[in-house]
C-alpha cells in the first residue's frame, strides 16, 4: 500500500506530512507561525519582530517551533500499524476484534484518520486562494485514491505470493488510502469554503468561526446513524466456496447461498445496513473476502483467530464484507473533523497550559459520549466503524496526542522518540513499502531452490530458533522490521527526501 512514478514525488528540502494538504497551497505547512494576535486571521509577523505578539503570563509554545509530537504521532501510528499486522497472527489479543470490541489494531486508522484532520488544520488555517486551495485537496484526493486502489484492489499478492494482476469484476474499490482520502477531502474542503473570516479573540468568536464544520460532522455522523439503525436489510444470497474453509478463494467450486435476514437496524455480521449498501452500491465481487468475522466464535474454532469452520457454522461466515465500505467511511470521516478541531485549537491558543487543558477536555468528553452511546445499545464495532467506536477512539487519539506533545514539545523530551519521529516524517512511504508489504514482496522475489527459501523468512525463522518460540520469534522479528524503517526514514531526512504525495 506503487505506482511510484505516476503518485509519489520525492521533494529534497521540503518535507509534507503524511496524507495532509502540501505547503504550497498558502505559503504555509503545518507549523505553527506568529500572528498579530494569536488567531489565524491576521497576517504574519514580519521576521524582525516589529509585529510582535503580546506576551501573556503562561507559559507558551514557541510558534516557529515545528510541532514535533504530530510527526511522533505519526510516526507512531505507522509502527503500530506493521506491529499488529505482521505479530497479530501469533498474537491474536493485539489483532483486531472479530467484530464487536476494541483491541490495539483497532486504534490504528482511527489514529491515522485524527492525526490528518490535525494536519488540515494547521495547512489551511490561511487560504488567500480557495479555487487554487480546492484544486489541490482534489489532486491529492485523487492521487491518494488511486494509490490505495493499486495497493490493496488485489493487484499485488502480498508478501508470500509472488505473483501480481488482478480481475477486474473482483477488485477491490475500497481500502485503507481510499478511506482517508474520503475523510481528507471532507474536512480539507470545510476548513477551505466553511470557516468564517471572524477574527478570534474569545470563545464565542471561536465557536462562530467553526460552527459549520461541527453541523457537517454532527450531520455525517446523524446519517450513518438513521441508515444504519433504518434502512431494512432483506434475505440476500452469495456465492460461498463449497470447501470447509474460511480463507479459501471464492472464485473456484462456488455455490449459491441465501442469508436469511428480513431486518431492521441489526448491527450482527450478516443483516446490517453497512453491508447491504456496499453490496448494492459496489457489488460483492468488489468487497473484501476475508473479513474479521471470519474470526468469530461462530465461524472459527481457532477464535478470536482465523481457523477452520465448527461444525454446524452459519453460511454467513464465507459471505464478502469490506470494513472500509462506503457508508462506514461516512462515520470515519468524522474522526478527521474530531482531529481538525484539535489542529484548530492549537492554532488560536499558543499557551502550553490551555492546549493541554481544551484538548484533555475534548478528548475526555469524546471517550465519556462513546461509553454513553455503547451502554444505550450501540456497541463498538470497527468493522461497522460504529458511533460509540468513533467517539471512543477519536477520544483516546485526542489523549495520546495530548501526551506525546506534553512530553515531546512542552517538556522537549525528543531524543527517546527519534525514530518515530524520522518514520513520521516519510510515513507515507514507510506504508506504503512496509505496511503495504511491496519491498517484503520484492526481497521474497530473490529466492534459492524455492520460493519458501528466501532472506525474510530465513531472518524470521532464525529469531524463531534464537528465541525458542515462533510466537516470541516473530515479535522479535516485526520490532527489528519496525527499526529498519525507522532508521531508513531517518536515512532519507538526512538526506534531505521526503515522499509526498
Amino acid at each position: 500500500m506503487d505506482s511510484n512514478s505516476t503518485v509519489i514525488v520525492v521533494n529534497r528540502g521540503e518535507r509534507a506530512p503524511l496524507l495532509s494538504s502540501s505547503p504550497p497551497i498558502t505559503t504555509e505547512d503545518d507549523q505553527i507561525r506568529p500572528s498579530l494576535s494569536g488567531g489565524c486571521d491576521t497576517p504574519s509577523s514580519p521576521p524582525n519582530g516589529d509585529a510582535a505578539p503580546k506576551p501573556t503570563a503562561a507559559p507558551s509554545a514557541d510558534p516557529k517551533q515545528r510541532l514535533v509530537s504530530l510527526d511522533v504521532f505519526r510516526g507512531l501510528t505507522v509502527a503500530l500499524m506493521i506491529l499488529v499486522d505482521d505479530a497479530g497472527g501469533a498474537f491474536p489479543s493485539i489483532n483486531h476484534a472479530p467484530w464487536f470490541g476494541v483491541t490495539l489494531a483497532d486504534f490504528v486508522m482511527p489514529f491515522f484518520l485524527f492525526s490528518v484532520g490535525v494536519s488540515v488544520a494547521l495547512v489551511f488555517k490561511r487560504t488567500p486562494n480557495k479555487v487554487a486551495a480546492t484544486k489541490k485537496v482534489i489532486f491529492r484526493t485523487i492521487n491518494l485514491f488511486l494509490l490505495g486502489l493499486v495497493l490493496q484492489g488485489g493487484y499485488f499478492h502480498g508478501r508470500n505470493h509472488l505473483t501480481y494482476g488482478v480481475d477486474i469484476n473482483h477488485i477491490r474499490w475500497l481500502g485503507i488510502l481510499q478511506r482517508i482520502s474520503i475523510g481528507y477531502f471532507l474536512a480539507a474542503l470545510s476548513e477551505i469554503w466553511l470557516v468564517s473570516s471572524i477574527f478570534v479573540d474569545s470563545p464565542r468568536s471561536y465557536v462562530k468561526k467553526y460552527y459549520m464544520e461541527w453541523i457537517i460532522a454532527i450531520l455525517l455522523s446523524a446519517t450513518y446513524v438513521s441508515l444504519v439503525l433504518g434502512l431494512y436489510v432483506p434475505s440476500w444470497e452469495f456465492e460461498a466456496p463449497s470447501s470447509n474453509s474460511t480463507i479459501s478463494s471464492p472464485q473456484f467450486l462456488t455455490k449459491t447461498e441465501t442469508v436469511q435476514c428480513e431486518v431492521r437496524g441489526s448491527l450482527d455480521p450478516p443483516c446490517n445496513a453497512v453491508g447491504m449498501i456496499d453490496r448494492i452500491l459496489l457489488g460483492q465481487g468488489h468487497l473484501y473476502n476475508n473479513p474479521v468475522y471470519k474470526r468469530t466464535k461462530e465461524c472459527s474454532v481457532n477464535s478470536p483467530d482465523y481457523g477452520p469452520l465448527p461444525p454446524n457454522s452459519p453460511n454467513w461466515c464465507l459471505a464478502p464484507f469490506d470494513p472500509e465500505g462506503l457508508l462506514s467511511s461516512i462515520m470515519a470521516a468524522v474522526t478527521c473533523f474530531v482531529g481538525m478541531h484539535f489542529g484548530q485549537l492549537f492554532v488560536h491558543f499558543k499557551s502550553h497550559s490551555q492546549r493541554i487543558l481544551l484538548c484533555s477536555t475534548t478528548s475526555l468528553v469524546l471517550v465519556a459520549c462513546g461509553f454513553f452511546v455503547q451502554l444505550i445499545g450501540m456497541p463498538f464495532s470497527k468493522p461497522l466503524y460504529t458511533l460509540s467506536y468513533m467517539l471512543l477512539t477519536a477520544g483516546v487519539s485526542g489523549f495520546t496526542y495530548i501526551l506525546i506533545y506534553y512530553i515531546v514539545d512542552m517538556q522537549q523530551f525528543k531524543m527517546p522518540f527519534i525514530l518515530f519521529q524520522w518514520m513520521g516524517m516519510n510515513a507515507l512511504i514507510v506504508y506504503v513499502l512496509a505496511a503495504a508489504e511491496l519491498f517484503p514482496a520484492f526481497v521474497h522475489g530473490f529466492y534459492w531452490c524455492s520460493p519458501e527459501n528466501n532472506l525474510v523468512n530465513a531472518t524470521e525463522s532464525i529469531l524463531q530458533t534464537i528465541f525458542h518460540s515462533k510466537k516470541w520469534g516473530t515479535l522479535a522479528f516485526v520490532l527489528l522490521e519496525i527499526l529498519f524503517w525507522c532508521l531508513a526514514a531517518g536515512f532519507l531526512h538526512t538526506r534531505g527526501i521526503y515522499i509526498k504525495m
